[in-house]
C-alpha cells in the first residue's frame, strides 16, 4: 500500500486574501499525517481554534506528491 503523507501547517498572513506569511519563523508546523482524512481533522481543529483571527490560515500540503519520482510533476495550486 502506498503511503500518502500530508503536512498541516499555518500561521498569520500579511493579507487575508494572499498567501504570504507575516513571519516565517512563526509558522506553526502542526504535524505530518499518514492520510488526507487524518490531516484534514488536524487542519480543521487548528482552523477552528483561530477562527477569530482573519489573518490566520492553515494549509494541507500533499507530501506524497513530492516523493513520487515515477510520476511526472503536475502544476501546483497556489495557496489562497
Amino acid at each position: 500500500m502506498t503511503q500518502r503523507l500530508h503536512l498541516v501547517f499555518g500561521g498569520e498572513l500579511t493579507d487575508p486574501q494572499g498567501n504570504q506569511f507575516r513571519n516565517v519563523d512563526d509558522i506553526d508546523l502542526v504535524g505530518i499525517y499518514p492520510d488526507y482524512a487524518t490531516a484534514y481533522d488536524a487542519w480543521k481543529g487548528k482552523a477552528h481554534q483561530t477562527v477569530d483571527n482573519a489573518h490566520m490560515r492553515y494549509f494541507i500540503a500533499h507530501l506524497h506528491r513530492l516523493r513520487d519520482e515515477e510520476t511526472a510533476a503536475s502544476p501546483t495550486e497556489e495557496l489562497g
